[in-house]
């Protein structure tokens, strides 16, 4: 199982949305970027994503799941442009903030860090741990 972070702008799309949309999820759609959409397209049902509010808030509220795999974005009729599904699974018990993550020594190397502005970015298992571990949250 791969980790991913998808990342939202709280006032556009929060975590509120997410948990509304129950077990059928919502499609990850108008994403434009290229590495972020191979990154879905990797991506296996089953997978897991931290839930990252961007913009304001900056933090990791909480954990989705894909529960469908890559397919067209309905939001556009250019073929270049894929999309998967996510369901939420659990908030964060304590969110964790990007201020949080930047200060840990472990978590440097992290996409979140260095790839501050891709959408959608891999985890690495042991980051996948930490950001757990610091929200106090079942991994």
């Amino acid at each position: 199982m791969a980790c991913w972070v998808f990342k939202s702008e709280p006032d556009v799309w929060g975590w509120d949305d997410q948990v509304a949309k129950g077990d059928a999820g919502e499609e990850w759609n108008g994403v434009r970027n290229y590495q972020a959409r191979n990154n879905m397209r990797a991506m296996k049902k089953g997978d897991l994503g931290f839930f990252y509010h961007s913009r304001s808030g900056l933090e990791i509220v909480g954990i989705v799941e894909v529960c469908a795999e890559s397919h067209p974005d309905s939001t556009t009729d250019d073929p270049r442009w894929d999309c998967v599904d996510v369901k939420a699974v659990r908030p964060f018990v304590k969110p964790v903030t990007l201020s949080q993550i930047k200060d840990d020594p472990r978590l440097k190397d992290m996409a979140l860090v260095k790839s501050a502005r891709l959408s959608v970015q891999p985890v690495t298992d042991k980051e996948w741990q930490i950001i757990c571990d610091l929200g106090a949250t079942e991994s």
